[in-house]
């Protein structure tokens, strides 16, 4: 299963972007969202290095909550 996280973009350089979420950095392409105007402080879903969604900061709480969640299961079980 793969699933996209939801990231705050930190810089961005031409295509190319350093995004962070709960202390992980990572850098992302912003080739699929090139038509969007994004900046440093926006929240993109990345996936497989790919940012492939904008989403708003209240968006990417609500799935991190739900990940945080399924983290908490799983190590139950």
């Amino acid at each position: 299963m793969c699933i996209g996280i939801p990231m705050r973009i930190i810089q961005i350089q031409g295509l190319m972007a350093r995004c962070e979420a709960k202390g992980v950095e990572c850098d992302a392409n912003l080739l699929m969202l090139e038509r969007e105007e994004l900046a440093v402080g926006d929240y993109v879903v990345i996936h497989l290095g790919y940012a492939i969604e904008s989403v708003s900061l209240e968006h990417a709480e609500e799935a991190w909550t739900l990940y945080d969640e399924i983290l908490a299961a799983a190590s139950l079980s």
